[in-house]
């Protein structure tokens, strides 16, 4: 079926957010951020850098960085390339592949990147900008 309604990624792209199944374009990203977020505290409170410039950076590691953040995010990917393939079988009475990759992508593993390093960032700043407490302990001295 080439030169069908999902040839181009952009127009298939707007009319997935019609029609059947369209709650996946909030609940995919949605979900994928609070996993990101949920993985960003962790990464934070374990003193580890921004996830995905890490990646970037440290080659060594980059294979086991890759693994585990699929490890978090596939079964989220696996869904969105389900439901990505359900639609185009009712709409389309046919299935691509690469669309569905491809949305997949978009709804699960690039919110999760966009999110997860920022989070990281952003309870740095906060935390530097606390003024340390005094502990119970430390009252009682004085």
């Amino acid at each position: 079926m080439i030169g069908g309604p999902f040839s181009n990624p952009l127009v298939g792209l707007i009319h997935r957010t019609e029609g059947p199944l369209k709650f996946r374009f909030v609940l995919q990203p949605t979900v994928a951020i609070l996993l990101a977020v949920r993985n960003g505290i962790q990464d934070w409170r374990a003193g580890k850098p921004p996830y995905f410039w890490e990646v970037c950076q440290d080659s060594a590691m980059r294979k086991a960085l890759i693994h585990e953040g699929w490890r978090w995010i596939s079964k989220l990917f696996i869904l969105a390339f389900v439901l990505d393939c359900i639609y185009q079988a009712i709409v389309v009475h046919w299935i691509y592949i690469l669309d569905a990759l491809a949305i997949s992508i978009c709804l699960a593993i690039i919110p999760y990147l966009l999110v997860r390093g920022p989070v990281v960032r952003i309870l740095r700043w906060r935390n530097k900008r606390k003024l340390p407490q005094a502990s119970t302990s430390d009252r009682r001295a004085a």
